[in-house]
């Protein structure tokens, strides 16, 4: 009941941001916001569940095995609360290997189809950082923006090298491992064991990487929908309170708060893309504005997430890892 308290209380604190941020006024800009138009972004959610799904199936490709289209999208449901709901998202990992496990798949090819999957979201992510930096050279952004930007495009190209330069120095990485875990007066079985895991997932994430390049042509594809979705659920927020803003500086001042949630390692960034994203929007379009609007984005991108994929991940993964993941958030 603790740790239900204390996250209860950082989804209050990061409620408590635009209601502070926006006052009185916040709220006359939400009356006015079209119904239609919410109950449409919340659709695209539901799609972006469906694309992430094929995506799944494309991955597993002969390992999806008896997983149904309608439990692939439950997985994937399952998964992303799991996401939002743990410190930088790393209860996601768990939870999609628990359910898959249940339908055949092995640990460590569900843990290849995570890490291609995330790769397929730094590629789209770098692409994306390459427009905006070429929309940057014909219009003038802030010194704070350019730092940020230019951070994100490190982190993002750190961690795109590492999973290329895992799959290719493997035999360097699995025997820097075993000289870490022998210096933690680990066992040789110990080491072993986690030496066969590694040449496991590699194994695995080569092969996946190996699928037929239409494939994976495909799985970008879907990526590159799936995002371009997601991303838009703030530009359409500011256009439907009544802002005529451009959608690369709304997917913009989303990726950057959402950087800085991650970085934050708190449940789905909860406060931190707040705080980031109030401080880019509020000097653009004023702060009641901006505070309905983030409202609204988190709404439909976060809390959505948790309300829906809550059942949903009690359904096919059951309390017992939902402990587990909570003793991890506050390990």
């Amino acid at each position: 009941m603790k740790r239900l308290a204390w996250l209860l209380a950082g989804l209050l604190t990061a409620l408590l941001i635009p209601l502070v941020l926006g006052g009185s006024e916040m709220f006359l800009r939400l009356s006015s916001f079209p119904l239609d138009l919410l109950l449409g972004m919340l659709g695209m959610i539901v799609a972006c569940w469906g694309l992430n799904a094929l995506r799944l199936r494309l991955l597993l490709g002969d390992s999806v095995g008896g997983l149904s289209p309608l439990k692939s999208l439950g997985v994937v449901m399952a998964t992303e609360f799991a996401i939002c709901a743990t410190p930088g998202g790393s209860g996601g990992p768990l939870t999609l290997m628990t359910v898959l496990s249940r339908n055949g798949v092995r640990p460590a090819k569900s843990s290849a189809v995570f890490a291609t999957d995330q790769l397929s979201d730094l590629l789209f992510f770098l692409c994306a950082l390459l427009g905006i930096l070429l929309y940057a050279l014909f219009h003038e952004l802030s010194q704070k923006l350019e730092w940020m930007l230019s951070l994100s495009a490190i982190l993002m190209l750190g961690g795109l090298c590492l999973g290329i330069g895992f799959a290719r120095y493997h035999r360097q990485i699995i025997k820097l491992n075993g000289g870490l875990l022998k210096r933690l007066n680990t066992t040789a079985t110990t080491r072993r064991h986690w030496a066969r895991k590694l040449l496991h997932f590699r194994d695995a994430f080569v092969d996946t990487l190996k699928m037929p390049r239409q494939k994976l042509a495909q799985v970008f594809v879907l990526t590159c929908l799936h995002w371009g979705l997601r991303y838009s659920v703030l530009y359409l927020a500011l256009r439907g309170l009544g802002v005529d803003i451009q959608w690369a500086w709304s997917f913009l001042i989303q990726m950057l708060s959402l950087s800085a949630g991650q970085l934050s390692l708190l449940p789905g960034g909860a406060g931190a893309a707040e705080l980031t994203s109030a401080a880019l929007l509020a000097p653009i379009v004023g702060k009641s504005t901006a505070a309905a609007a983030i409202l609204i984005w988190r709404a439909v991108t976060y809390y959505f997430y948790l309300i829906a994929g809550g059942p949903v991940f009690l359904l096919l993964v059951g309390r017992p890892l939902l402990n587990k993941l909570m003793r991890l958030k506050h390990a």
